[in-house]
């Protein structure tokens, strides 16, 4: 299958990627290892090119998963894996200076069983580093040929623009989703002007924009329980406000997290969503949205769905904290 293709700086991958997060944790109970290397061969047969981890996923199983699943395949995608957040001292740890981000790539480039990964970020910022020492440690990489393109994940418009006069920047990772339109206060433009792509993750809202949500009945260990967006009183009235949005995508004869997924993709030639799934089926369907082409109309109708309607943080108060993308005058924090 043909995917079409977009820019993320030097790099071609597919218009829609995979985030591959769930495959390890956060969202439920992981699928067994043959599931996840089965869905992700099954993503490279449909044409997705572009394939994210990081170190922290998983505590590292994720990118072991990956090693052992499609490193045979490694002509056919973009590797991309993340450093900064990480495991330190048993627990998911913040650590942004050179050493750590050192450190970090070479465990992944252990773990997924390669000598060179394409894209490399820098998961979150850690605001006791100067983001140029960060940096520093990513171009030292680089000129050693253990990775190709360097990438930066939740940071504001002014932390791109020092990153970037520093060495280019490829790609940006912001949630961005109908719901969800932070990187629209500054970083989509940034990106744009800059030539960097913008990789948007958890387009489907973290399900909540895929039928996936109905409660908040969650498993324990999923990543929702701890989001006040996803728990009562918030998520009953945020479900609330979903049902004109699948209402529009049966009027067009598509599924919510199709609609989601084009709405992501209308938003500029430099924007890549990268949904996630454990199902087989989901994968098909997200691919889909790849053909959807959706008129100035029903952008503007799904953008007067959600103004003003969706209750709660994103984060709770000790993930924001690691936060640097920019926040709306009115937006709710933990």
């Amino acid at each position: 299958m043909t995917l079409a293709t977009r820019r993320l700086g030097p790099l071609t991958v597919s218009a829609i990627g995979l985030g591959c997060m769930n495959l390890s944790h956060a969202y439920g109970v992981p699928p067994s290892e043959d599931v996840g290397a089965r869905l992700l061969n099954h993503a490279l047969d449909l044409g997705i090119s572009l394939i994210d981890t990081a170190a922290l996923y998983g505590f590292g199983n994720n990118e072991r998963l990956i090693g052992k699943a499609i490193l045979h395949r490694r002509a056919e995608f973009t590797l991309a894996s993340k450093c900064v957040l990480d495991v330190i001292d048993g627990k998911r740890g913040l650590d942004g200076s050179p050493e750590a981000i050192t450190r970090t790539v070479n465990g992944s480039l252990e773990r997924l069983g390669t000598d060179h990964i394409d894209l490399v970020y820098m998961h979150r910022l850690d605001k006791r580093v100067p983001v140029e020492e960060s940096m520093g440690a990513l171009v030292r990489l680089k000129e050693a040929g253990k990775i190709g393109a360097i990438g930066l994940s939740e940071m504001s418009a002014a932390t791109i623009r020092r990153a970037h006069a520093v060495h280019p920047i490829a790609a940006v990772q912001s949630e961005y989703s109908p719901v969800v339109r932070n990187p629209e206060i500054a970083v989509l433009e940034t990106c744009r002007a800059l030539g960097i792509g913008l990789v948007a993750f958890s387009p489907v809202a973290r399900g909540l924009l895929a039928g996936a949500v109905h409660d908040d009945h969650y498993v324990p260990g999923d990543i929702r329980l701890h989001m006040p967006r996803f728990v009562d009183p918030n998520l009953s009235h945020n479900l609330a406000a979903t049902r004109a949005f699948d209402a529009l995508a049966s009027e067009l004869g598509c599924t919510p997290a199709q609609l989601s997924l084009a709405w992501v993709l209308a938003q500029g030639a430099h924007v890549v969503p990268i949904p996630g799934t454990t199902s087989i089926a989901h994968l098909d369907e997200n691919v889909g949205a790849a053909a959807l082409t959706l008129t100035p109309d029903i952008i503007a109708r799904i953008d007067a769905l959600f103004a003003g309607t969706i209750r709660g943080p994103r984060y709770a108060a000790p993930m924001q904290a690691q936060i640097d993308t920019e926040i709306f005058p009115d937006e709710e924090l933990a």
